[in-house]
């Protein structure tokens, strides 16, 4: 007779302790570069990294920025029609959110690596993976809440695009913490002084409380952010 499947219990798997950092920093690494092909990305920073050589890493988080002129990447409005059909629920399926994503022709590469990055697994955090989903479409940490602010908001197209500061709290704070270089005291002195805007307009963030248009010849530091993002 053929022997039992062996079965193991948690004191006989041995996890290697460096592999923690391993995972997290291969993460960070490649949220920071963005690569179009993943896989070949991976081999080539593992190879990189056994052999202690420079790794294909950038220095900064670049979001893909929306001036790409194709209907086939994802956009404002479908990113919106995304959120109408999957934020019912706290989470949605990888199944569903794939079968939503293929209905509007959008490409299975962008889907995959943004799920990649999150490292979701079979239930996806929507908010988290709507936050990812202005990522990329904003150039910035600033210009991807601002395209959060003016999908979500529930003002007249062209008002102020006020969302409620809970939720802009959180979207904020996943993005930066993504980001990686931002300092955990930035992000909450910078949270604290957008409450105190919000606690004067009913608990509503606008777009106007943290973003300066580069249109309007504005020069001072932008509120979210400790640097600009370079190109």
């Amino acid at each position: 007779m053929p022997p039992p499947d062996t079965m193991y219990c948690s004191q006989q798997i041995r996890i290697p302790p460096e592999l923690p950092d391993i995972l997290k920093n291969f993460t960070k690494a490649a949220i920071r570069s963005q690569p179009k092909d993943l896989l070949l990305w991976s081999a080539e920073y593992f190879g990189a990294l056994s052999k202690r050589e420079n790794m294909p890493v950038k220095n900064r988080l670049e979001l893909t920025v929306a001036t790409q002129k194709t209907s086939t990447r994802l956009t404002a409005g479908l990113l919106k029609n995304l959120h109408d059909q999957l934020s019912c629920g706290q989470t949605c399926s990888k199944e569903e959110l794939q079968q939503k994503w293929k209905g509007l022709h959008l490409p299975e590469e962008q889907l995959e690596t943004l799920l990649s990055l999150a490292g979701f697994s079979s239930d996806v955090d929507w908010m988290e993976f709507f936050a990812l989903g202005c990522s990329a479409l904003g150039g910035t940490l600033t210009s991807s809440l601002k395209f959060a602010c003016e999908i979500l908001t529930e003002d007249e197209e062209g008002g102020a695009a006020s969302i409620p500061f809970s939720t802009f709290t959180r979207l904020y704070t996943y993005l930066a913490h993504l980001d990686g270089d931002l300092p955990q005291s930035h992000i909450d002195n910078c949270l604290g002084s957008l409450q105190s805007k919000a606690e004067g307009q009913n608990g509503m963030i606008q777009v106007s409380n943290f973003y300066i248009s580069r249109k309007r010849g504005k020069t001072r530091q932008r509120a979210l952010e400790k640097h600009k993002v370079t190109k």
